[in-house]
């Protein structure tokens, strides 16, 4: 049974029946408590004290109750503040196990949320959903551009578990000019961001044409678009690498959630709305794109996305990159 301490009330009660000389036990069975109860509160009368004295006593005796918060050494504190500057969150930080630290995930998220030892907890990444249910983009959309997205589970039965599926999208910068186009594989969570400067359909096709070049013929299976209307020519990708291309439902970016929660953390990298990526330096862009490929994920098992990335790499059997050829491409979409 559950332990509950004596009210006002109750000891109120306890301090009459006491003057009044009433038996211990008596009282006792009048407030439905232990007789000892009551008897230990007799004792402490006994001695001259008076009631309010004793409610003093147990508020400073209860205030010493309870497990103690848990105490993280300076080292621990160091190694913890340099990872979570570096975009770690907490779990990372106890789940990659790079060194022990006195307190479990949990605990060390709530030292956040207290803002003990100067953690803050709006440092960490963007947490909870970004938009409520039943939400609906109205932003402007160039309709159906290309195969739905639902064809994709029929044309690769197991494209859950198996690599070389992208999704791609436009991230824009400050008043709508200019963009870098981003790339996520669903596999690895390695983020590829390339440096397009405009939001124009050739601008997308001559970046992501050089870049797909750099790998084996399908090493990459498909990419999955939104319907934005710079990847209207989506077909010379097609056609040219023999990609398998998809698009989400208009409206539907969580059709493509990996790589929309990925862009927002872009967004919270550096890449902000108020910075003007008509000149963006690729510099810029290589230094995001390897911080994020470098922060342990917990859903890879607190391996970094670059990490499970070359795992894959290094299985395949060629992967050096292809020769430009003359050969003609096979059409398949027209």
């Amino acid at each position: 049974m559950t332990y509950t301490h004596l009210t006002t009330n109750e000891l109120t009660i306890i301090a009459h029946s006491f003057v009044q000389k009433l038996k211990a036990y008596r009282v006792a069975q009048m407030i439905n408590r232990c007789a000892e109860t009551v008897y230990r509160v007799y004792r402490y009368l006994e001695t001259g004290a008076s009631i309010a004295d004793y409610q003093d006593h147990y508020m400073r005796n209860k205030q010493r109750c309870g497990r103690k918060r848990t105490q993280l050494s300076l080292a621990e504190l160091t190694y913890i503040n340099d990872k979570i500057a570096q975009g770690w969150t907490p779990d990372t930080v106890i789940g990659r196990a790079e060194r022990p630290i006195s307190c479990n995930r949990r605990t060390l998220y709530r030292m956040f949320e207290r803002g003990q030892f100067g953690f803050d907890v709006r440092s960490l990444p963007m947490r909870g959903k970004r938009h409520p249910n039943g939400y609906v983009e109205r932003r402007g959309k160039a309709g159906q551009l290309g195969r739905s997205i639902h064809e994709r589970a029929k044309d690769f039965p197991h494209y859950a578990t198996e690599f070389g599926h992208l999704e791609a999208d436009t991230v824009q910068g400050k008043k709508h000019q200019g963009a870098v186009m981003t790339l996520t594989e669903r596999q690895s969570k390695v983020e590829i961001v390339l440096n397009v400067h405009e939001k124009t359909a050739d601008a997308i096709n001559q970046h992501l044409s050089q870049w797909l070049r750099k790998f084996p013929r399908r090493f990459f299976k498909s990419i999955t678009f939104d319907n934005g209307k710079e990847f209207a020519d989506w077909r010379e990708i097609a056609n040219q690498f023999d990609i398998h291309t998809y698009f989400a439902e208009v409206g539907a970016p969580n059709q493509r959630g990996l790589n929309e929660n990925n862009n927002g953390l872009l967004r919270r990298d550096g890449l902000t709305k108020q910075l003007d990526f008509r000149n963006l330096p690729d510099e810029l862009v290589t230094q995001l794109m390897s911080k994020r490929n470098n922060l342990p994920r917990k859903s890879l098992g607190y391996r970094t996305p670059y990490e499970v990335f070359m795992s894959y790499v290094v299985q395949y059997p060629a992967i050096i990159p292809l020769k430009v050829t003359s050969m003609k491409p096979k059409t398949y979409y027209r």
